[in-house]
């Protein structure tokens, strides 16, 4: 019987869910990927460094500021300043071009996080489609995602014990137009899949067809028991994946792994509602893992026409000052704002 929400949280278990660790399994239903690791300490200060801004060497223009500056500034201002630490990857730069010739474009990620939250940096028309080594590096620059992947204190928070063996990897991945519409996150628990939801929290008609629905709890049950047999070791008995349907709902590609942890969203379900699945399984020997979309566009759930991760593309002090307001009284306060942190 099952009484606890979440598996022991230790770091072998997390660490069992870093790119490098599941994808070697599952390269042939996954999308084609290159890891690089392990990464210097040197890229990590990089990471860490105050400011958005490319190595030197990632592109074929020089690495300087986008600021503009002041021809009538005074100099003394930049008396006593240390100069700004200049970073290059040579090497990385060259392992970056070979997989973009190699693959046409690449998506980034580290080990576990992407940068889905910077995306509006590139074209939205190809958005996370990296050209370059320049790409990758404004990407995850541009991301408060992946930040949580360059300490081993984050990586391993709320586990029993920090492991010694964390190595930050960056993940190349071909880049292709992706349907956020065929995303499906996945629960399994006991390597039994128990409920699965679509991933874009927006309204799709064709979701709510009674076909494709059929269609897709096969194809994930499916799913889950290819999984279950593939990655079925002890501490991986309880996980969430990410997976892909093609247009016809045939076949499915596995996107992700994550672990079954407070840290991973579990968007239309909860934990406490994936406990009480698995319990209600287990009394009544209940077949079918349960299937949620957003079935209307007044959901409660369903995504406004906000854009995603919208924090990630202003300043957090006018989100602040925007809560509550209409347009008007927002842009009086914004001025207000920008006049004050002008002044001497």
């Amino acid at each position: 019987m099952i009484s606890s929400t979440f598996p022991p949280q230790s770091s072998d278990y997390i660490l069992s869910f870093q790119f490098s660790s599941w994808y070697p399994k599952f390269r042939h239903v996954s999308i084609k990927s290159t890891v690089i690791r392990p990464l210097l300490q040197d890229f990590v200060d990089y990471m860490n460094a105050d400011g958005v801004f490319i190595p030197e060497g990632s592109e074929d223009v020089p690495a300087t500021s986008t600021l503009s500056d002041d021809e009538n500034g005074d100099e003394s201002d930049d008396e006593g300043e240390e100069e700004s630490r200049k970073f290059a990857f040579p090497e990385l730069n060259e392992k970056i071009r070979e997989c973009i010739r190699e693959y046409g474009a690449v998506f980034p990620k580290l080990n576990f996080s992407s940068p889905k939250d910077a995306s509006w940096i590139l074209p939205a028309s190809s958005p996370l489609k990296c050209t370059s080594p320049s790409d990758v590096y404004l990407l995850l620059k541009s991301s408060d995602f992946i930040t949580h992947d360059l300490s081993s204190d984050t990586v391993f928070e709320g586990c029993d014990s920090k492991s010694s063996h964390y190595e930050l990897e960056l993940v190349l991945r071909k880049w292709y137009p992706v349907d956020r519409s065929r995303e499906l996150r996945c629960f399994v628990r006991n390597n039994t899949l128990i409920g699965f939801c679509q991933r874009d929290t927006n309204y799709y008609d064709f979701l709510n067809n009674t076909d494709t629905a059929l269609k897709s709890l096969k194809l994930s049950r499916t799913s889950g028991a290819q999984v279950s047999d593939r990655y079925g070791s002890i501490i991986q008995t309880v996980h969430v994946f990410d997976i892909l349907l093609t247009r016809d709902l045939s076949r499915a590609h596995v996107v992700d792994f994550n672990p079954y942890s407070p840290r991973t969203d579990t968007l239309l379900f909860t934990y406490e509602e994936l406990l009480d699945l698995i319990k209600d399984r287990t009394e009544t020997s209940t077949q079918s893992p349960e299937l949620r979309v957003i079935d209307s566009r007044s959901h409660p759930a369903a995504n406004s026409n906000a854009p995603a991760n919208q924090h990630n593309m202003v300043p957090f002090e006018a989100l602040s000052l925007s809560s509550g307001r209409d347009i008007e009284e927002f842009a009086d306060l914004w001025e207000k704002e920008i006049n004050e942190s002008m002044q001497p």
